[in-house]
């Protein structure tokens, strides 16, 4: 609109086929025009700038985000430079030191960048990562008491540790030194009592870097630590470590775990993909070889490629395979964890399925779905490193918070895990639960969460977690709506445009890939895939033919719709690059569906 406000019912859709009104994304018009003057833009380009809050003086690191632009001072972290000195320390001690991390990829490249960056001043840093199934997540008394049993004197724990007070306390007590390297959300004031703890997320940090993931944290230590080892002369008799050289496993990290790409943490996405496409990191190239793919590396092959892979381990096998192949520089021993890994991503994905099916199956015949404002779905034997991602399928199917809980009968407790909507702060209402007493343990942030629960308990948690949420899920229901970005024709979705819109990469969380709409177009050759996809073509007045893909819209109104010929409908959704056989073109990826007679 003419005074930047959003556009309600843009193309007079105020619900959708999913229940979404659509938006046109608001933009400030003299903002506009001053990226198209300043940069060059087209008005479409400018005006997504502008929608995200890019200012006239920030276009020019937006476009080319670059760490000498961006990066922060290390000593703007809290105890960061305690940490470098104390870890330069003990390398100059040659000490037994052990890098603790989680299970995940953002624990996994964190501690891989730690053991490269040791292994280049001469010191091979051993790794610990917890087991899922029996240790949980995180640092424990029996673990900390493992490593110092066997001859560990300072553990490093990376992507875990700030908010593990019974671990570290018990570490104080057997004299076992540990500097932590964390990002998640902390409670309270109380900072443990420990050699360092490096989060911007603690309460005292002043860094301003709160959204980054646990590997961003950890580049920056490197950084830390070459300024210390520097200070001390270390590199007289051999080359100080160029970081650069690992901003391939800081994007693993900034990227897989969903962080927010803004300022710094987006350079190092952005500068991370162009030092991964030249596939040094012998683990991530005998991943993507192991996988069937190639190209320049980009966020899909990060997110959907190399992360669902690494993370498979952590999920239903041994958790420190993708530790270890990211940290390898054997390409044989790289390629048999690639192919270990590989297969139990592909049995992850066949319990993924089988859970997600049997889940459904609950709410749609006994659960709470209805009007309720969340859903809470329990059942004995699904396996906890799976309910997360079925959490998320969840609430994307019914778009509203989700638990998944499963239940271990013989231990008597149900691991659960949970996605939210914007605008529900899940994570508070499920400390919430804890604080009164439901929850044997819990926490997390505004959009997920985990939990630990009785059995017997699980009715009274999923009645306190609906009426807890029930105002807020209210608001966000009503303001539950697409924002896009700009309206295109068939004709118009072309190679062009798409590598136009490229120069806004990489997209993510604080930087959403822009969404366009297409108007009256009509669907020719609707086909329905495997998993629940419709492959199908768009046509429109402009005479052009998009090819275009919606997935797993099966049994979904939106589904029913593409898979009928008849009438024209709106379509949302984004355009991807489509270079089978070499053909240079584009494809539409349907997010949403619009009945013109009904929206």
């Amino acid at each position: 609109m003419a005074d930047g406000s959003p556009q309600v019912g843009y193309l007079s859709v105020t619900r959708s086929l999913s229940g979404r009104l659509w938006r046109e994304r608001a933009a400030d018009p003299e903002l506009v025009r001053r990226h198209q003057l300043s940069h060059g833009l087209s008005e479409p380009l400018a005006r997504a700038l502008a929608a995200r809050g890019v200012l006239a003086e920030q276009g020019e690191t937006y476009l080319n985000p670059t760490l000498k632009a961006l990066f922060p001072d290390p000593s703007s972290f809290t105890d960061m430079d305690r940490a470098a000195e104390v870890l330069v320390d003990a390398l100059e001690r040659r000490r037994p030191l052990v890098v603790f991390a989680d299970y995940d990829v953002d624990g996994a490249s964190s501690a891989a960048q730690l053991v490269r960056w040791f292994r280049a001043l001469g010191y091979e840093l051993p790794i610990y990562v917890p087991d899922r199934i029996l240790e949980g997540y995180g640092p424990s008394p029996a673990a900390f008491r493992r490593l110092k049993a066997d001859g560990a004197e300072l553990v490093i724990t990376v992507d875990c540790g700030a908010a593990a007070h019974d671990a570290l306390a018990c570490a104080a007590e057997i004299g076992l030194e540990v500097v932590v390297i964390d990002h998640h959300l902390m409670r309270g004031e109380e900072i443990p009592h420990v050699a360092a703890l490096v989060n911007p997320n603690r309460p005292d940090c002043v860094s301003g870097q709160g959204h980054l993931a646990a590997a961003g944290v950890t580049f920056v230590l490197l950084a830390a630590l070459n300024r210390e080892a520097r200070k001390r002369g270390l590199f007289g008799d051999r080359p100080e470590p160029d970081l650069r050289q690992w901003l391939d496993l800081a994007a693993m990290g900034a990227i897989c775990d969903v962080t927010e790409l803004r300022g710094f943490n987006r350079a190092l996405a952005a500068q991370g993909l162009k030092v991964m496409s030249a596939w040094r990191n012998p683990g991530l190239k005998a991943l993507l070889e192991v996988a069937n793919s190639q190209g320049p590396a980009s966020v899909f092959h990060v997110g959907f490629i190399l992360g669902p892979r690494i993370n498979a381990g952590g999920r239903i096998g041994r958790a420190d395979l993708g530790a270890r192949l990211l940290s390898t520089d054997d390409p044989e021993e790289a390629r048999g964890l690639a192919a270990e890994l590989d297969a139990l991503n592909a049995s992850r994905k066949e319990v993924e399925r089988e859970v997600t099916e049997a889940a459904i199956a609950h709410i749609e015949t006994e659960s709470n779905q209805g009007e309720a404002p969340m859903l809470l779905v329990a059942a004995d034997g699904w396996h906890p490193g799976v309910i997360g991602i079925v959490a998320g399928r969840l609430r994307e199917k019914y778009r509203k918070p989700v638990v998944v809980v499963g239940v271990d009968r013989a231990a008597n407790v149900g691991k659960g895990s949970g996605r939210s909507q914007p605008g529900v702060n899940l994570g508070r209402a499920v400390q919430a639960a804890y604080d009164e007493g439901l929850l044997l343990a819990g926490g997390g942030h505004a959009m997920a969460a985990g939990l630990s629960v009785r059995p017997d308990t699980i009715p009274e948690l999923r009645a306190f977690l609906c009426e807890r949420l029930a105002a807020e899920t209210e608001i966000a229901a009503a303001e539950d709506g697409l924002e896009i970005d700009a309206l295109v024709t068939a004709r118009g979705c072309d190679r062009a445009l798409w590598q136009d819109f490229q120069r806004m990469a990489p997209f993510g969380p604080g930087n959403v890939e822009p969404m366009f709409a297409a108007a009256d177009v009509r669907v020719e050759r609707p086909m329905a895939l495997r998993g629940g996809h419709v492959r199908c073509t768009l046509t429109d007045g402009s005479g052009g033919r998009l090819k275009a893909v919606a997935w797993r819209v099966e049994g979904s109104e939106a589904g029913r719709r593409l898979l009928t010929e008849g009438g024209a409908i709106h379509v949302a959704g984004r355009l991807k690059p489509d270079d089978w056989q070499g053909r240079q073109g584009v494809e539409f990826e349907i997010e949403d569906v619009a009945d013109p007679r009904r929206a």
